[in-house]
Formats: C-alpha cells, structure tokens, sequence
C-alpha cells in the first residue's frame, strides 16, 4: 500500500483535528470556526512538525466554497436579489472605494508605491462571503430582509472582484508592476480587457437567465423520476460544481459566482428544499475545509515581527470598513439594526483577498510581507466576526436605552413603514391588521381578499411589503411590537387583530398595544405551543389557533372528502357489475 497519500493525509488531518478544536472551542462557548482556524496553524507551514499539502487544502477549500455558494442560491432567488439593489449596488461599490482608500492611507504611510497600496485596499474591501453565511446560519438569520440585503451586497462585491482581478494585469505597468508594455499598449488592453469581461460577465448571467433557469430544474426532475437517492444527490452535486467549473473556464468569472447562479437556477425546480437537504452535509464538511486552508496560509510570526501593522490592517477591516457600511446604510434611512447587521457582515475579508494578495504579488505590485498581512488580518477578523455579531442586540439595546438619536434611528421614518397615500385612513374602519405575510400570513391575507374583507399587512421583510404594494394591496414594513407600526396601520380603526407569526411571546406585546389603542379589537393568533396558548385562553388575551390542530383538522376533512369519492366510485362499480 503506498504510504505517499497527500490527499487523504490532508483530509484526515484537517478533518481530525479540525474535529478536536472545533469541539473545544465549542465547550468553551466560543465559536468551533476558531478551533477550524487554529487546526490549520497547526498543521501548516508556519509551525513545527507535521505539515499538510497547502495547495490541495486549497482546492478543497475552493470546493466548500463552491457548495456553500450553491446552497445560497437555492435559498435566494433572483427576485432577492434584484429587491435589494437599490441598497447593495451603491453600496457595495462606495463600501469598496472607501475601504481601498483607506488600505491606501495606511500603506502610504508605510512608504509603499502607489500599487502595492491600491492592492492592498482592495483586498482588505471585500468580504468572506463563507465567513457570512456561516454566521448568518447560526444565527437563523439567513432567511431574514438583513440577511438578505448582507448576501446581496457582497454578491456585488463579488462581481466587482471579477472585474478587479482582470483589470489589475494590463494595469500592473503603470502602477509600478511588472509589465513590458508601453503606455498605448496598456490603455488599449486595459479598454480591451474590460470589453471583454462585461461581455464574458453579460453573456454569462444571460445564458443562465435564458437557458439554465428553464434547462436545471428539468434535469432535476428528470433524474427525481428515476426514484435513486444517490443518482438525486450526485445529479445537485455535479450541477453545484460543473456550472461552477464551467462558468470559470468559459467566462472567466469565480467558481463561488458561478456556483451562486447555478443555485439560483436550479431554485425554480419543485426539488429545491431536497436539494438543499442532500447537499448540506458535503457543503458543512467542506466548508470546514475553508476556515482550516485559511489557517495553513497564516504565518503566527508576523503577529511578532510586525505586530503595528497587523494592527493597523485589522483596524481598517474591523472598524474603518465596518463604520463605513454602517454610516453608508443609515444615509440611504433604513433603520439602526439592519446597518450594525450589514456592517459586521463586513468586518472580515476571505477568499478574494487572498486571490487578490497572491495575484499582486506575482505582479511585483504587492511585497510578500502585504500578503503575509493580509492573511494575519483575515485570521482574526474571521476569528472575531462571530463574537461581533453576537453584540448586535446587547449593542443596539444600549445605544437604544441611552441615546434618543439610537431611538430614532431605530424607529425611523421608512417611506414603506406608512401606507401609501392612495389609502387614506377615513377609508379604513373595521379593517384586518394582519401580522406577518409568511407561509401562513400568506394564505389568510389571498383569502381576505377573495372574501372582499379589508386587510392591513404588517410584515417586516421590505420586499414582501414591496410586492404587496406593487399589486395595490395595503402593508406596512417593521416589528408589530413596535406601536408606531401597529399606528401606522390603524389598528385603532381595526375590527380584528391576527398575528400570524408563531411567537406567542412577541404577540403578548401587539396585543397589550393594540388594546391600549383600540380596547375594543378582537385577537386571533398562531400559537405553536400548546402550554402558551393555554395561558393565552386563560388571560383572556384572544383566541389561538395551534397549528398542530389546524393541520389535523385540514387532514381530517381531506381524508372525509377523499373517502366520499372513493365510495361514489366504488358504488358505481359495484352498480356497473350487477
């Protein structure tokens, strides 16, 4: 048996120890990603004793990243994505400008020519998006309106790297690079390059817009049909990575891009959600894989030979990039949650960083110790990012409980936190206020509406408010524990109160609120705790429907229904035999 085996010694070792650390981590109550991190400092070459093959560490790292990618896109749709440009466009690229310009400001003080400096700006401008969606998942919030504006906006960022990282060759010569060119030569390359990246880039979302979004989700159906678990699994699999390798080799974007949009496509199938579930376990392995690479390429003895600059770059991609998204999101009036959600998202950078760091230096644009920085700020920005996001709440409720300006900015006027003025309130009495616009939300709010009775969404996702004013139907974006929103959708003209959303708890509140302000309203909630609701009944706060009974009801009738067909057809066919 041949003991030269760099493969499966990498996997065993980072899955192994990777396993001890994380779960070490975990006990201590810090974040297992750290334990991920300090496996592969150990095993890497900037330590003593074993060391693991760095480049296959980093290719499956880049096949977590792909999968992780995937997994993305089969939760966010198109329509996600285009609800929050308005917000993830201008930002993101004014984000990256402001950032770069910082990293330029610190390596000018440095004494670093103007190319080494612009490089490093941009690599410490964009974020992990794997760093994100790990913390996000943990959190639940993957799914939410912050979430989603986080994903959207370093999906921008990811496009804007994509143009960086073809850009930056025929630039190299005059930034003081390596490049053979003359001045003509490089504008007309620099003008060819990018005329061929848009095209590349258009063609691309184009074909998977035109073809993929209609061919994916048939394959999977196809290979569905065939009624094999393993030919269902292998099929998400090699879409996940076949698009993404494709799209790179063909188009010249990122295979993390690549495998997004593949994931996007194959989203209009009815298989999406089994997708997603055979796929999770491969894209949790392998994105083990991602944190244990990064921590391979860390170098520990930089944190003694140039322990000021690790600070600096950290500075600028913890807090300079950080307060920048956040300024960035409050000057376009969304409210104080969502810019802390949006600004720690981006308090860390990953694997474009470390594309970009390694591209500048085989352009002799980046010296080697920028590329040593770069990765030392990458490690504990991605070390502390979960922490970071673990004081959102106790940071917000601080500020919110000593600083009126922290208050306001809260609560904020929101051009969708009103109803739109073609709903004037004297045409509202006796209206439904209807409390989130979900699974359930949903389907009471089509039924009103089929019943002709007037109904009041509140919902806290901007887009599902959005849609429902596009098709002319009242709702109000924000928290329906808050008061000004339940104002806002004139609960005191209301003749019904439904909270739709499962939370009994949070559904106390509106309820206290809502009889403050109209001490006559009826309540009706979803409760899915049969020991909540019954405090409910029993404090006389209103009625509660338990899902689980709504559910066995729904099953009953269709099981009565479906037993009355089946013995009409049966009494036909016994008549027919006689």
């Amino acid at each position: 048996m041949p003991h030269d085996v760099p493969l499966i010694t990498t996997l065993a070792a980072g899955f192994g120890l990777a396993l001890i650390l994380g779960f070490a981590a975990a006990r201590l109550r810090l974040p297992p990603l750290l334990g991920y991190l300090l496996a592969g400092v150990i095993i890497g070459p900037g330590t003593p004793g074993f060391v693991a093959d760095v480049a296959l560490a980093g290719q499956l790292a880049e096949i977590g990243v792909m999968l992780l990618m995937f997994g993305v896109g089969l939760h966010f749709s198109l329509a996600d994505l285009l609800a929050v440009r308005k917000v993830a466009v201008p930002g993101a690229v004014v984000q990256i400008g402001v950032a770069t310009l910082m990293g330029m400001g610190v390596a000018w003080c440095w004494g670093w020519p103007i190319g080494a400096g612009l490089v490093l700006g941009l690599a410490l401008s964009v974020a992990s998006t794997v760093v994100l969606l790990r913390a996000l998942e943990s959190r639940g919030e993957l799914d939410s309106s912050n979430g989603r504006l986080a994903v959207g906006w370093l999906v921008v960022e990811d496009l804007v790297m994509v143009l960086v990282l073809v850009l930056l060759p025929p630039l190299a010569g005059v930034l003081g690079g390596s490049s053979s060119a003359g001045g003509g030569a490089v504008e007309g390359s620099l003008w060819t390059a990018l005329g061929i990246t848009l095209a590349k880039v258009a063609a691309f979302i184009a074909l998977m817009l035109v073809v993929g979004r209609r061919v994916l989700p048939k394959v999977l159906w196809w290979v569905a049909g065939a009624g094999s678990r393993e030919l269902f699994t292998l099929c998400v699999i090699a879409a996940a990575l076949g698009v993404a390798y494709g799209s790179a080799k063909l188009f010249d974007v990122s295979f993390a891009l690549g495998a997004f949009f593949s994931g996007m496509m194959l989203r209009e199938s009815e298989y999406s959600h089994r997708a997603a579930d055979e796929s999770l376990p491969l894209r949790d392995a392998f994105s083990v894989l991602f944190f244990v690479s990064v921590g391979m390429l860390f170098d520990p003895a930089v944190l003694l030979t140039d322990p000021v600059k690790v600070l600096a770059v950290t500075l600028v991609i913890m807090v300079g990039k950080t307060l920048a998204a956040i300024a960035l999101v409050l000057l376009m009036r969304l409210p104080l949650n969502t810019a802390l959600t949006v600004g720690v998202s981006l308090a860390q950078i990953g694997e474009f960083s470390f594309i970009l760091a390694g591209l500048g230096v085989g352009l002799n644009l980046l010296p080697r110790e920028g590329q040593n920085l770069i990765l030392a700020g990458a490690m504990l920005s991605i070390a502390c990012n979960s922490l970071l996001f673990a004081a959102i709440t106790p940071l917000e409720q601080r500020l919110r409980a000593r600083y009126r300006w922290a208050r306001e900015l809260a609560l904020r006027p929101d051009p969708l936190s009103e109803l739109p003025g073609t709903v004037h309130s004297e045409s509202l009495s006796g209206q439904v206020v209807l409390v989130g616009h979900g699974r359930v939300g949903s389907r009471v709010a089509d039924a009103l509406l089929a019943r002709q009775v007037p109904v009041v969404v509140v919902e806290r996702r901007r887009e599902a408010v959005e849609a429902l004013r596009a098709q002319h139907r009242p709702a109000v974006v924000g928290d329906g524990a808050e008061p000004s929103v339940l104002i806002q959708a004139h609960i005191a003209r209301a003749s019904l109160l439904v909270v739709a959303t499962p939370d009994l708890f949070d559904a106390r509140k509106m309820v206290d609120i809502a009889r403050a302000l109209n001490p006559g309203i009826a309540v009706l909630a979803r409760g899915d705790d049969s020991a909540e609701a019954e405090l409910w009944r029993q404090e006389q706060l209103g009625a509660v429907v338990a899902s689980d009974a709504a559910m066995a009801r729904e099953l009953v009738e269709q099981i009565v229904a479906l037993r009355g067909e089946s013995a009409v057809h049966g009494g036909h066919g016994a008549a027919s035999q006689t």
